[in-house]
């Protein structure tokens, strides 16, 4: 999923990256990978902190939902500016205005990828497992969020319903980033950029 985000986030880069004369040349490669690892970790951080409706209603919606208002969009964007301020040294205001650009194309770009049935290249399930070490796996999320009841009852009630679906997803992303404490996506992205 992780090389598969990052070619989306070049696809959308051109303009606010490569073509930015504020962004070094020689750093375009490392910006998109930052940006790669700011949406990656910024989806699996909002998981592990429960936020299961906004990261299924921003890659679930169609796209419509990944503007600069949506709290998700806004937290990834943040971190960005901070990865750009810090790493790059980019100055407040350039890298303001990259992540407000980029952050939200490509989050609006893969949340309609997500929601088409034809786009094979993404699919909701294939991130859940990613960001969550595979505890979405073999799971329909349409029958648990249609409120099929059955053995993934996570709290007991009965049902099969979005709280149950948060808690394993919660608890997955937790664990993700346990196992991977240096944040998780670091070390894949190096592998990426060689």
């Amino acid at each position: 999923m992780l090389e598969q985000l990052m070619d989306l986030v070049r696809e959308h880069a051109q303009a606010d990256v490569v073509n930015n004369p504020a962004v070094p040349n020689e750093q375009n490669e490392a910006v998109i990978g930052a940006a790669t690892e700011s949406i990656a970790s910024g989806l699996q951080q909002e998981l592990a902190n429960g936020n299961t409706e906004g990261v299924l209603s921003l890659l679930g919606g169609g796209g419509n939902t990944a503007t600069a208002g949506n709290p998700v969009v806004n937290n990834i964007s943040n971190n960005f500016i901070g990865t750009l301020l810090e790493k790059f040294h980019l100055d407040k205001g350039t890298a303001t205005q990259l992540a407000a650009s980029l952050i939200p194309t490509v989050l609006a770009s893969l949340g309609n990828k997500t929601s088409d049935p034809s786009n094979g290249s993404f699919s909701l399930d294939g991130i859940l497992n990613s960001l969550t070490g595979g505890s979405a796996q073999g799971i329909n999320l349409q029958s648990i969020l249609g409120g099929l009841s059955g053995g993934l009852d996570k709290n007991g009630d009965g049902q099969v319903n979005l709280d149950d679906l948060k808690s394993l997803l919660s608890n997955g992303a937790q664990q993700q980033q346990q196992a991977n404490p240096g944040g998780g996506f670091g070390g894949l992205l190096k592998n990426l950029l060689g």
